[in-house]
């Protein structure tokens, strides 16, 4: 579709809980949809009152809402969004108030599945591995996220000249950590550790690793022991964040199985994608269907120990999700 310039720009609202995997899902749709429409984009975070924060959604009101949250509901005399975009279970009762109280003008879309009302929002973006179907459903790969060409690019040139004189192959390796469905023990992470050590020093090459929040602190320094001879970057959460520079530097990107969010973010650069095993603590049926859905897509194989190198168009569902709205818009 053509890129709108002759109208007064959007006005977008993107409300999570504000952790920043659930915020960069809403606003890596958001920034996506002002790629095509001129828009403004306003973040809101919410959180309920403790005793609150657990009740069901059909019982929470907005009076629950923490004093530290931003107000997600306009007064009376202020105008609703053109659109409100939001994840995370913290958010749905305020999107289905959104769209009643706002008489059907903000175009409610709620990433990830909401396991409730969900045919009360306008657009329902889950993961493809989800398996919910309907007619507001819009099934994508992976969950969306703010990876961009223009944003690779322009986080790369802050660590240029860190990460540029690296040897080839440069390996990104993304860890996550302890979920409802995996963990990563420490007899795992030092398993893991001397895998990799073993791959890149095979291939002459070096080391961009990044942890998540969860990536619990015994694995991390496991780890960490163990990859710290190699050349390269073990980023410590401390100053500028590279993963977007890791990203764009990679040859190859190793990323662990507990993460669809790194997982699909590491898919949308056309890198080969390397997924890395973990201790299950449960089924975990839908993570085997988004690498098995990443497989099909020729973006991802499991980690075999060597450093295979394919080529695959990068996955764009952000920017796919983005058109669809725009075009619900427009119509």
């Amino acid at each position: 579709m053509e890129v709108a310039t002759d109208r007064s720009p959007l006005s977008l609202w993107v409300v999570s809980d504000g952790r920043a995997g659930m915020e960069n899902q809403a606003l890596g749709l958001a920034e996506a949809l002002q790629r095509l429409l001129p828009s403004v984009i306003t973040v809101k975070r919410v959180r309920w009152r403790k005793g609150f924060d657990k009740l069901p959604s059909a019982l929470k009101a907005k009076w629950m809402l923490d004093a530290a949250s931003d107000d997600p509901i306009p007064y009376a005399s202020e105008p609703w969004p053109d659109v409100w975009i939001a994840t995370g279970r913290a958010t749905l009762p305020l999107s289905i108030e959104a769209k009643r109280r706002s008489g059907g003008k903000t175009f409610v879309v709620q990433t990830q599945d909401p396991r409730w009302r969900t045919g009360d929002y306008d657009l329902v973006v889950a993961p493809r591995h989800d398996g919910i179907e309907g007619p507001n459903i819009l099934s994508i790969t992976g969950s969306p996220h703010r990876i961009s060409p223009a944003r690779l690019a322009e986080g790369a040139s802050a660590f240029a000249e860190m990460l540029e004189p690296l040897p080839h192959p440069r390996v990104a390796v993304l860890i996550g950590g302890k979920s409802r469905a995996h963990d990563l023990p420490d007899a795992q992470a030092i398993e893991l550790a001397d895998r990799i050590a073993t791959t890149i020093e095979a291939a002459g090459g070096s080391l961009m690793l990044t942890y998540s929040r969860r990536t619990p602190e015994e694995a991390k320094a496991a780890m960490t022991a163990r990859l710290a001879h190699l050349p390269g970057l073990i980023w410590n959460g401390e100053g500028p964040n590279p993963y977007f520079a890791f990203l764009q530097f990679a040859d190859h990107i190793l990323v662990t199985e507990d993460s669809a969010n790194m997982a699909a973010e590491a898919a949308s650069t056309g890198t080969p994608v390397h997924i890395l095993p973990m201790v299950a603590t449960k089924p975990a049926d839908k993570f085997s269907r988004l690498h098995q859905d990443l497989h099909d897509r020729g973006a991802a194989r499991a980690f075999d120990g060597r450093l295979e190198s394919w080529s695959y168009e990068p996955l764009n569902e952000t920017e796919r999700a983005a058109r669809i709205i725009a075009e619900r818009l427009e119509a």
